[in-house]
């Protein structure tokens, strides 16, 4: 069986393993093959789980009646989920992978959240929003101080920062510098956090993304660290991937005014969200600092339609790099997602109330 991407019923799931397995598939064949498995299931029952494999955008149809196919979507791609202990015990440079920039990503980052994770999300949002409203000003502004703090630690350790929370917490509210780690470190945190205020004063300015929405948050992240400003003019490789983004100019600026088309014209500011920090990642269109980037400017979308920020205090730094790895290499958005989903749960649970 293929790994189940939407809580289908154990036919949906065989549908779609048999598709896989197959490639282009007849609906005769595909009866005959649930019937082997499953006992006497009528047309009418393989019918309607076609249905709703069709419904969910896993699958494609071609032609009707006899002449009908089903094949395999670029969502089914996008969303099923990947054995990740497999996967990541194959070797980077002996992984099936595509290994240049997926023009057609574009098309298929379309309702990365299912209808039920939707629903969760939009749950969560409305106790933080209670919580948030129900949170005296001073008690929001250290609220938001300590989530400040949270960020800039764990964001800056994503990134191979050494500083650890309690030194990241006197950095931030004494200025402080720890002993024992270099002044690039100290500028990554404060930079954080400078980039992370700037976001909140100006919510506003991020309900509609423009390329110099990201560029201006880039930086502020990079200002003083030796990285140059503006999008890149020459090739950038990722350590641990043989994927290798854009290394035209003009094309970068393409891709990234496209980016911004395509999250502008969302409806849900999870789905805007978590398309913007995978895209901004995807795309690479700084010569350093890409990920911190991509992680404020999701924040910053979250916050422009007044929901809570994540901190990712509680994120394990190498599975989020898998996350993203698997959405290079597979443009696969499950696992970032779920990462997405535990890390908002833990921001609402944990933070103004």
């Amino acid at each position: 069986m293929v790994s189940n991407p939407a809580n289908l019923n154990k036919r949906q799931d065989a549908i779609l393993s048999y598709i896989v397995q197959n490639g282009v598939v007849a609906p005769g064949l595909i009866v005959g093959h649930i019937q082997g498995l499953f006992g006497d299931i009528t047309r009418v029952t393989v019918a309607r789980d076609l249905g709703t494999l069709l419904r969910l955008g896993l699958v494609m149809r071609s032609g009707a009646g006899r002449s009908s196919r089903y094949a395999i979507s670029s969502r089914y791609a996008l969303v099923r989920d990947i054995d990740r202990e497999a996967y990541f015990a194959t070797d980077a440079d002996k992984r099936d992978i595509r290994e240049t920039f997926n023009f057609d990503i574009f098309d298929s980052l379309k309702d990365v959240f299912s209808e039920n994770e939707r629903m969760r999300l939009n749950e969560l949002n409305a106790i933080y929003q209670k919580k948030f409203i129900a949170l005296p000003i001073d008690g929001r502004k250290k609220e938001i101080e300590r989530l400040i703090i949270d960020f800039s630690w764990k964001s800056s350790k994503i990134e191979g920062n050494t500083y650890d929370l309690l030194e990241t917490e006197q950095l931030i509210r004494n200025r402080r510098k720890a002993s024992g780690h270099t002044q690039e470190e100290a500028t990554m945190i404060l930079n954080h956090k400078t980039a992370l205020e700037y976001v909140r004063e100006n919510k506003a300015v991020f309900t509609t993304m423009t390329p110099k929405n990201i560029e201006d948050i880039h930086a502020l992240l990079t200002d003083g660290m030796g990285i140059t400003k503006g999008i890149r003019k020459s090739l950038v490789r990722i350590i641990g991937t043989r994927y290798t983004p854009i290394d035209n100019e003009f094309q970068i600026h393409e891709v990234l005014q496209r980016t911004c088309d395509l999250v502008n014209g969302m409806e849900n500011p999870f789905e805007k969200a978590v398309t913007l920090m995978l895209l901004v990642a995807y795309i690479q269109p700084f010569t350093d600092g890409n990920k911190r980037t991509s992680r404020i400017v999701g924040n910053a979308v979250l916050q422009s339609h007044d929901c809570c920020p994540l901190s990712y205090r509680s994120m394990d730094e190498a599975e989020y790099k898998k996350a993203m790895i698997l959405f290079y290499e597979q443009n696969n958005v499950s696992y970032f997602k779920k990462l997405f989903l535990n890390q908002f749960s833990f921001a609402v649970e944990n933070y103004f109330g």
